[in-house]
């Protein structure tokens, strides 16, 4: 079968560029009946919902930031307003600020806790209340991060969302897997990502030439890209997974465990 979401509207966060925005587009071309798509910058979130409605798929842009409390709400009942239901979700969006066990202070700690797992905790809980009024079931992938395991020692806040939301991501499939709500995790490996371009090569100083020597330190040569991370979230949310719940993939170029 097909890895294919034809007729299937749904909403993505953090979808203005990166792994959000490929996901959105990948969603686009694999029949999304409608998609909703946020993020906080209105003009490159316009850009998208534009080129993908140029494409013949409904899409709305609705700027919000997920460290407001009020947003996740704000976006489902938009989505619903827009579209009548809401099939499939994809929280995408993170921040990914650096904070060690040392110097992390409780202002990032609180922003990143916000965004990366208090925002997409509600977003699941609009989603799936929304889902189980309809009675027709439907799906969610969060995309979650290799360092939930453990992480870098200046990833510690970070990582720690991210496990966070591993948690929040079995216990949502378990707790709704009679109501025929699948839900998914990614724990992406290192991608090229615009984020993490500017955070390579300006913020910790790496450089322009970081890609490469990431690429080249790499057993495939290469990082992940935002289309490896799409190609698999549409997978979770088509048919084609059947009813695989709860599961956690680590897209990863090493084996977690592995002695070398």
């Amino acid at each position: 079968m097909e890895a294919r979401i034809d007729g299937k509207v749904t909403l993505v966060t953090g979808a203005t560029q990166g792994i959000g925005r490929a996901i959105a587009e990948a969603a686009a071309r694999s029949g999304a009946a409608g998609l909703l798509l946020t993020g906080r910058d209105s003009d490159r979130g316009a850009a998208v919902a534009k080129q993908l409605s140029d494409e013949g798929v409904p899409t709305f842009f609705v700027a919000a930031d997920l460290a407001d409390d009020s947003a996740p709400a704000r976006l489902v009942s938009e989505c619903l307003g827009r579209f009548g239901r809401i099939d499939a979700l994809v929280n995408a969006a993170a921040l990914t600020d650096r904070g060690s066990i040392l110097d992390a202070d409780v202002d990032l700690w609180a922003a990143l806790f916000a965004v990366n797992a208090r925002a997409p905790f509600f977003l699941m809980q609009e989603v799936i209340k929304a889902m189980r009024e309809r009675g027709q079931g439907g799906a969610i992938v969060n995309i979650l991060s290799i360092n939930a395991y453990c992480g870098a020692p200046e990833l510690a806040v970070y990582s720690a969302t991210k496990a966070a939301l591993s948690l929040l991501t079995r216990n949502a499939a378990n707790a709704h897997r009679f109501d025929r709500i699948r839900v998914n995790g990614i724990n992406m490996g290192w991608t090229d990502t615009p984020g993490e371009r500017v955070m390579q090569a300006e913020t910790l100083g790496n450089g322009p030439g970081w890609l490469e020597q990431a690429g080249a330190s790499q057993p495939f040569g290469r990082l992940f890209v935002p289309e490896d991370v799409a190609n698999l979230a549409i997978f979770l949310l088509s048919d084609a997974a059947g009813p695989m719940t709860g599961a956690l993939i680590d897209q990863m170029q090493s084996v977690i465990g592995a002695n070398a």
